[in-house]
């Protein structure tokens, strides 16, 4: 039963990306089919030649430390590390900050 439900739950996200990313293509063809011809005279595009736009700017934008599971990862650590210099006495953290190179006063 729960399986079932599961399925069915996948292939309905699963439909709904698709024809969002189909809605998504024809915005850009359209967007670059209407400014990028008249105004530097490039090319006109098909859809596929959208999609692989799109597909090439979601990897070199969204490829950055800042999103996915690096970015999760990275506000993982920060917090166990936050929690851990929380946890520490006064003559621990001028100890790490001392072999970190720290002044007393912040600056490195």
């Amino acid at each position: 039963m729960k399986s079932k439900r599961v399925a069915r739950k996948f292939a309905v996200n699963l439909a709904i990306f698709l024809s969002l990313v189909a809605v998504l293509d024809v915005v850009v063809i359209l967007l670059w089919n209407a400014l990028v011809p008249e105004i530097f005279g490039g090319p006109t595009w098909n859809y596929w030649q959208a999609a692989g736009a799109l597909l090439l700017s979601y990897i070199l934008l969204r490829g950055t430390p800042y999103h996915g599971l690096r970015a999760r990862r990275s506000a993982r650590f920060r917090e166990r590390m936050r929690a851990r210099w929380a946890q520490m006495t006064s003559e621990e953290r001028a100890a790490v900050n001392n072999e970190l190179g720290i002044s007393p006063d912040g600056t490195p």
